[in-house]
């Protein structure tokens, strides 16, 4: 194994008709909509953070929330059965569920995986830090981008439907994915062109950055092809909590 280090230059690291259940539909929606989950920000710089203990202490707590907002879709969906859309509404209000990640989808893609790398030789000890033999947040989060570049039509992490506010977090030695914490190896699914995912991947820097330490010190890297993935809907919340700084009150 080579004892230099590889190029630094980038671091790694829908309105419906009016009938007698709308009344109970707004109210489960409005339950629904009100469950808020934080996304937390990726950082430049390829090392862990050190938020293992509230990572795990929040992970009960949001599989409860994703339970109840599951259960919450499953009624609206059972009161709105039979109802048609208004056919009139504005052009380009009604998003489809699949495309927002509230349906499951199914068609070729590119399964991705990636894993720590394995104890390297006493002799190559000094050569790298520890944080250079494990997966990090962007390097998860590049491979993420390089597949929506390439075309991805919808995507999965860990078996999760990644959607809008779906956060990857690095938390100690592990990832902290859509509210759980895991250990890798991290699968990436995407749905698409097999042909323009790849070449998505091919041009992100980021993941050819993440290439070179594949090479350099054994990090797992692996691309399959699959002609049938299966996505799952979304069951999380939908809502999205962020902060802001308050005006100086001096």
């Amino acid at each position: 194994m080579s004892s230099t280090a590889p190029e630094t230059g980038e671091r790694r690291r829908m309105p419906r008709r009016i009938s007698v259940g709308t009344g109970v539909v707004g109210l489960l929606a409005g339950l629904l909509f009100a469950t808020n989950a934080s996304v937390f920000a990726g950082d430049s710089l390829r090392q862990p953070q050190n938020l293992e203990g509230l990572a795990r202490a929040e992970t009960e707590r949001l599989e409860e929330i994703e339970a109840e907002n599951a259960a919450l879709r499953e009624q609206i969906a059972e009161l709105t059965a039979g109802e048609e859309p208004v056919s009139d509404g504005p052009a380009g209000s009604d998003v489809p569920a699949a495309a927002v990640g509230l349906e499951a989808v199914h068609g070729p893609g590119l399964e991705v995986q990636l894993w720590d790398a394995p104890p390297i030789p006493e002799d190559d000890q000094g050569a790298f830090a520890p944080d250079a033999l494990v997966v990090h947040q962007q390097d998860i989060e590049a491979v993420m981008n390089a597949l929506w570049a390439g075309g991805a039509e919808a995507m999965s992490i860990q078996g999760h439907r990644v959607v809008s506010t779906t956060g990857v977090r690095c938390v100690g030695n592990v990832l902290h994915i859509a509210g759980r914490t895991y250990s890798p190896p991290y699968v990436i699914r995407a749905i698409g062109d097999q042909d323009s995912l790849q070449r998505g991947l091919d041009a992100a820097a980021g993941v050819q950055v993440y290439l070179q330490y594949v090479e350099a010190v054994g990090l797992g890297w692996s691309v399959t092809e699959e002609e049938d993935i299966e996505l799952p809907a979304y069951t999380g919340p939908l809502a999205l909590q962020h902060a802001e700084v308050l005006a100086d009150r001096n």
